[in-house]
């Protein structure tokens, strides 16, 4: 491919051949390559990472190199815009040179233009010139005249070249943006109009996983709490504030996850790796919804904001670092579903029974467990590869559920050796009836174990559990012995 530079000289090619120039960030892609070579240096080199704010000394074009020494895209499982795509098939076909302009580095400008095989050549930043705004006008209007080009954009740094276009393409823009083009281009056409949805911020807040955070309620139910006023705010607020910051750390580790999300199966679709929310959005949401979680968990108790603290900053080390280290990524995991009953006993200012925390132990760390093995048996029976960013390998799946067993029934020998000590006489009046608890959570553990097995498990347990009917009968019946045992 003929690679074009901003250095180049002036084309005057006739009107009918009027090159199209196409933005790349927003337009061309659904996605930033900027804040994907951040969050991808984030993800693989946290402590280089913190260190790039020093790389602005050097200017934007500066930083945008050195930002793509170091952080390697793969940008041939971007999330494209297809209507920009249709219409430069479309000029190609009609014999139109079709030229990509990006502020982005140049190398991976150039990389893109290659894996797609449809341009003429690039504009891009190099160790010169950050391509943006003024500059990227002068440059295209050196190469082709004024009124000498179309062009493809999607922001307000874009005005500038419009002008100096003949028609303006307007791509996923408000309605504001809209009409300054029109000020500005006397031919402006709306190429995909903004369509933001509101269930995507929804699905990036992962609101179905706030589902896990009943597991607060676990320790008032238990110490039969939950009938007092007093107690049953407390337990609100701990569940928003919990659910606000859970969702915080999904948006954040969504943004993390970029790359290894779009090489999965169905985590591609999740809207920042579908490109359907901005990542400047998940940028602007995750501190938002951590304020507002602090702010809930100071008006439940010191102590709760505590755990609430202690749960951000051991999510936050698992999303950098512990999800890839092999065995001490599911031991974690099993912490941080634990947490969340540590949290409702000091929201409501209850001891924990050593018996709780036994068995959520081990039932926790049998879900963690669940959860590793339920992606390799889905991969596995869908013919793909070794998962990417795991410490984990298909081979590895007899022995993850060797593991998730003998877990999940030392969580049921607890609560056998529970029923037979004194702590449990002054809760239940027929204590001897717990011991149906014990045959149903054998059933319930057992299926969770074979549907893994055969390939048939939610990837999230928890979820699972809180939605398949099954799961939800076994969960009534258990309530249902509680009570019988109780009266």
């Amino acid at each position: 491919m003929d690679v074009m530079e901003p250095q180049g000289g002036a084309v005057a090619p006739e009107k009918r051949q009027l090159p199209l120039v196409v933005d790349l960030d927003g337009t061309l892609l659904k996605t930033d390559l900027l804040f994907e070579a951040l969050f991808e240096l984030l993800a693989t080199a946290p402590l280089r990472a913190l260190r790039t704010p020093l790389w602005l000394r050097g200017g934007k074009a500066g930083f945008k190199i050195r930002l793509a020494d170091v952080a390697v895209l793969r940008l041939h499982e971007m999330p494209l815009n297809e209507a920009v795509l249709d219409l430069v098939r479309t000029a190609k076909a009609e014999g139109r040179p079709v030229y990509l302009a990006s502020a982005s580095d140049a190398r991976y400008v150039r990389a893109l233009a290659d894996h797609l095989g449809l341009f003429d050549g690039v504009f891009a930043t190099d160790a010169h010139t950050n391509l943006a705004g003024a500059a990227k006008e002068r440059v295209l209007v050196e190469a082709f005249g004024a009124g000498g080009f179309d062009y493809v954009g999607n922001a307000t740094v874009d005005l500038g070249v419009w002008r100096s276009a003949r028609t303006a393409y307007v791509v996923d823009a408000a309605p504001g943006l809209i009409r300054a083009a029109n000020r500005v281009c006397a031919d402006v056409r709306i190429l995909s109009p903004r369509a933001r949805r509101v269930s995507d911020y929804l699905r990036a807040l992962r609101m179905h996983q706030w589902l896990k955070n009943l597991l607060i309620l676990v320790p008032g139910l238990a110490a039969h709490v939950l009938l007092d006023p007093a107690a049953i705010l407390a337990a609100l607020l701990a569940f928003l504030s919990f659910s606000l910051c859970a969702s915080s750390v999904y948006l954040l580790n969504d943004l993390l996850d970029l790359g290894s999300d779009r090489a999965h199966a169905t985590k591609r679709h999740r809207p920042f790796a579908a490109g359907t929310v901005p990542l400047v959005h998940g940028v602007l949401m995750f501190p938002v919804l951590l304020a507002a979680a602090l702010l809930l968990a100071v008006a439940v108790s010191p102590g709760f904001l505590l755990v609430l603290v202690c749960y951000y900053a051991l999510t936050l080390g698992y999303s950098l670092l512990i999800k890839r280290k092999l065995m001490v990524d599911v031991v974690v995991l099993a912490c941080l579903y634990g947490m969340r009953v540590v949290a409702g006993a000091v929201a409501l200012g209850l001891p924990l029974s050593k018996w709780l925390i036994a068995f959520s132990i081990f039932l926790f760390l049998s879900l963690a467990l669940v959860k590793r093995a339920a992606e390799l048996a889905n991969r596995l029976k869908e013919g793909r590869p070794d998962p990417a960013g795991r410490a984990y390998r298909l081979q590895d799946l007899p022995v993850l559920e060797m593991l998730a067993t003998a877990s999940g029934f030392a969580a049921v020998l607890v609560m056998a050796f529970y029923v037979d000590s004194p702590e449990v006489l002054p809760l239940y009046r027929h204590p001897e009836l717990l011991r149906l608890a014990g045959l149903v959570l054998i059933c319930w553990i057992g299926r969770i174990l074979i549907l893994t097995h055969r390939g048939e498990m939610h990837e999230d347990p928890v979820v699972f559990a809180m939605t398949d009917r099954s799961s939800l009968a076994a969960g009534a019946a258990l309530g249902a012995i509680v009570v019988a045992a109780s009266l």
